[in-house]
C-alpha cells in the first residue's frame, strides 16, 4: 500500500526545517546504505547524531508526524527511527535497491523491524527535474514527485530507485517505521476501516450504535493483530 499525505509540515515549519538545513554539514549518502544499496547511492546527507541543525529538523519533523492523524492511522506506528534527510543534485540518484529489514536507533543502539518507508519532500518540484521516487508495486511501477511538505509512506519490502536529478536540487527526509501491526495487508484493512469511521463520523452522530460497533471492531482487530 501506497499512499501519499499531504501537508505534514505547514509553511512555517518547512521554512524553519529548510533554514536549518541550509547551514548543516552535508556527508556523502553511503555511510549510512548497506553494502548493495550504496553501490547505487548518489547523494549527500545530513547525520542528525553528528550536526545540531539536523537534530533540530528531526524534533520538528517528529512533532508533526505526532500530529498527523492520517499518518498515525497509515502506519501504527511502534517505532519511529529518528528522521535523516538527503540531497540530490543534477547528476545525482539512487539505483533500484530494497531498504534494510533491520536498523539500529543511533540514540539507543535498539534494533527495530523496518516495515514502512518514508519520504517527506522539502524542495518543491518546479525546483528540480527527474529526481522521481519511483516504487515497484503489484500494479506496476508508480513514480512519485510531491509538494514540499508532503509525504509518501510506502512497504520497505518494495524496490525502489530515485531517478537522476537533470536541473536543480531535490532537499527531503526519509526514515523508516516498525508498525504495531506488521502484516501489510492486515494494515491496509485497519487504515480503510479507521478511514470509513473518521467519514461517518463527520456525516453522523459520533454515538451512533452502528459507528460505535465498528470503532469497536477497528480496536478489538488491532488487540488481536498488535505487536506492542
Amino acid at each position: 500500500m501506497l499512499i501519499c499525505i499531504e501537508n505534514v509540515l505547514s509553511s512555517d515549519r518547512l521554512a524553519d526545517c529548510r533554514a536549518l538545513l541550509s547551514v548543516a554539514h552535508w556527508e556523502d549518502g553511503r555511510a549510512t546504505a548497506g553494502a548493495q544499496s550504496a553501490s547505487v547511492k548518489e547523494s549527500l546527507q545530513v547525520a542528525p547524531e553528528r550536526s545540531h541543525e539536523g537534530r533540530r529538523a528531526q524534533e520538528i519533523i517528529l512533532s508533526a508526524l505526532s500530529q498527523s492523524a492520517q499518518f498515525l492511522s497509515a502506519a501504527l506506528p511502534k517505532t519511529i527511527l529518528p528522521p535523516m534527510f538527503n540531497r540530490y543534485g543534477v547528476g545525482h540518484k539512487f539505483g533500484v535497491h530494497v531498504d534494510n529489514a533491520i536498523r539500529v536507533v543511533p540514540q539507543t543502539g535498539e534494533q527495530m523491524r523496518a516495515d514502512l518507508s518514508a519520504t517527506l519532500f522539502l524542495s518543491d518540484p518546479e525546483d528540480y527535474d527527474g529526481g522521481e521516487l519511483i516504487v515497484e508495486t503489484a500494479f506496476g511501477s508508480q513514480e512519485v514527485k510531491l509538494r514540499a511538505g508532503d509525504m509518501v509512506l510506502y512497504p520497505s519490502s518494495s524496490l525502489h530507485q530515485v531517478a537522476p536529478i537533470t536541473r536543480g536540487e531535490r532537499t527531503g527526509c526519509f526514515f523508516w517505521v516498525q508498525s504495531m501491526i506488521r502484516s501489510e495487508s492486515q494494515r491496509g484493512m485497519l487504515f480503510d476501516i479507521d478511514q470509513s469511521i473518521q467519514d461517518l463520523s463527520r456525516e453522523t452522530a459520533p454515538t451512533s450504535p452502528s459507528l460505535v460497533r465498528l470503532a469497536g471492531v477497528y480496536h478489538n482487530l488491532i488487540r488481536a493483530w498488535g505487536d506492542v
